[in-house]
């Protein structure tokens, strides 16, 4: 399983942050510049609502933003981690359906945030193999590289949500 991790095989996104499909944006805590150079991402009060699945202090959102945080791995994740993810979705979907910004963000924008950003373009009607499309042209071809991310996609999170309670 390829996941994040400070490897040298995975580049940093060129940008800190990119739209997949109106109101909904997906990005992370680090960036590589125009100049070639590693940037931070800092969030100030470009978004309404900012979901955060990897949380390093510094980085915003300015007060006053809804920021709602769910720290994951970029690994396997349990049932009740699952269950965050489904949470996070809904929100930003309702925030979407309310004419709110949202970012999702983890550390470079790529596996936890896509996960999230995936399952709200599936709540509102795309196939998974669909959403994950979308991401990486909006986003970067790294985007969802983390394959048991992708299964879990393809097998709905719902239900691979209740195939890692019941092995729990």
């Amino acid at each position: 399983m390829r996941t994040r991790g400070r490897r040298p095989d995975v580049p940093a996104p060129d940008s800190p942050w990119d739209e997949v499909v109106p109101g909904l944006w997906m990005g992370g805590h680090e960036f590589r510049g125009l100049s070639g150079r590693l940037e931070s991402a800092v969030v100030d009060r470009q978004f309404d609502l900012v979901q955060t699945l990897l949380r390093l202090p510094g980085y915003g959102p300015d007060p006053g933003v809804e920021h709602q945080v769910w720290p994951i791995p970029d690994g396997p994740l349990d049932g009740t981690q699952l269950a965050g993810v489904i949470r996070l979705a809904e929100a930003a979907c309702e925030a979407l359906d309310g004419g709110r910004t949202v970012l999702v963000r983890c550390y470079h924008g790529y596996n936890r945030s896509g996960l999230v950003i995936a399952h709200a373009l599936v709540r509102r009607g795309r196939t998974a193999e669909a959403a994950i499309r979308l991401i990486r042209s909006r986003r970067s071809s790294w985007a969802l590289h983390n394959d048991l991310f992708v299964d879990y996609l393809r097998a709905g999170l719902p239900t691979a949500r209740l195939l890692e309670g019941r092995a729990e």
